[in-house]
């Protein structure tokens, strides 16, 4: 992985978030379960189809999350960027669409299930519910983060989306639901294999 960073390195010691993405999701390809969405034969890992979206020519009806690949490449930054790499254009990367960040928004009621039996029943990765949580997590990640920005008159470059979340949302979304729940759990439980929360 280093010396793939190095080979795209600039003089500057510059190298673009997209590298090391690459480096994630084409590197650890093979560890999605085969029953995950396939495009163009290659296994998408964390992408689910909704199907109400329209169809596009190559992606479908698919929204992609990768929340396990982009947590890693998130982790990998620190130690990368203490071995002389500087890290560009982290504003390609999202907010993680998991039950911490995406539990916070439904126990503070910034998100509110259409339905209370959402709050009851059980949910694969696959069901609608799930793919639209998740979605709208990451969506409004962004905007908390524009208006945090905007608050505390901060530069993306010096309070990276990364920041508010390891500091801000994951934890808050921990502390929250083990106030609300004995077990900690999230707010709308997911039957999970492991490879997505």
């Amino acid at each position: 992985m280093v010396d793939y960073l190095k080979e795209r390195q600039t003089a500057s010691g510059e190298v673009s978030i997209t590298d090391l993405w690459k480096v994630v999701v084409y590197g650890l390809q093979d560890i999605w379960p085969e029953s995950r969405t396939r495009i163009d034969g290659q296994n998408m890992g964390d992408v689910w189809e909704l199907p109400y979206l329209p169809e596009h020519e190559k992606a479908g009806r698919f929204v992609s999350f990768h929340k396990l690949s982009q947590w890693l490449t998130y982790s990998l930054m620190e130690p990368l960027q203490e071995a002389g790499f500087k890290i560009t254009d982290l504003h390609l990367m999202t907010g993680l669409p998991e039950y911490r960040n995406g539990g916070l928004l439904v126990d503070f009621g910034v998100l509110v299930p259409k339905s209370s039996s959402t709050l009851v029943d059980e949910f694969s990765p696959s069901a609608e519910v799930i793919i639209e949580w998740r979605a709208l997590t990451v969506s409004i990640l962004d905007e908390l983060h524009a208006v945090i920005l905007k608050r505390l008159n901060f530069t993306a470059e010096v309070f990276p989306l990364v920041k508010m979340l390891e500091g801000g949302t994951w934890k808050a979304g921990r502390v929250i639901a083990s106030e609300k729940r004995t077990d900690g759990g999230p707010p709308i439980k997911i039957k999970s294999d492991g490879t997505v929360f």
